[in-house]
């Protein structure tokens, strides 16, 4: 008996340490690094994962980005950030995740439970492979409701 209970541990075990990290992975974890820098106000945390060659179709770029991050975690004192529906494609050195996002944000203690702001997004996001590492190098929003083309 003891032997079948310790063949299910080390098979138990072995199913976890076992199990290879694949490319999927490692882009949907740099999405939730992205996501707790956001909930952490760490611009320098979210940016480690933005490419220098990031354009947008809002005409953003890698500095465009960080000014936008600047100018909403200035206006909130707290933010939270849930995904949802994460869907990751990925091609040899690119890879495309599509998600939805609500963003909430609370200007400062106003001793309400509910969020100043709230907004609930729709993602498509592009990464490239550099140095090894997962970086985003484009990406497009729309509130949810309107279209992403």
């Amino acid at each position: 008996m003891f032997f079948v209970i310790l063949l299910m541990a080390v098979s138990v075990s072995c199913q976890h340490a076992c199990h290879k990290e694949t490319e999927e992975d490692r882009v949907n974890n740099t999405i939730y690094a992205i996501q707790k820098g956001g909930e952490r106000k760490d611009i320098r945390a979210i940016l480690a994962h933005i490419s220098k060659k990031y354009r947008d179709t809002q005409g953003n770029d890698h500095e465009g980005i960080k000014g936008l991050l600047l100018f909403y975690f200035y206006q909130h004192k707290s933010i939270s950030v849930i995904l949802n529906n994460l869907e990751v494609t990925v091609r040899e050195a690119s890879a495309t995740a599509r998600f939805e996002a609500i963003l909430s944000g609370r200007a400062g203690d106003s001793g309400t439970i509910l969020p100043e702001t709230l907004g609930a997004y729709r993602f498509s996001v592009n990464f490239s492979k550099e140095s090894g590492e997962w970086r985003v190098v484009a990406a497009q929003w729309e509130r949810l409701g309107e279209a992403i083309p």
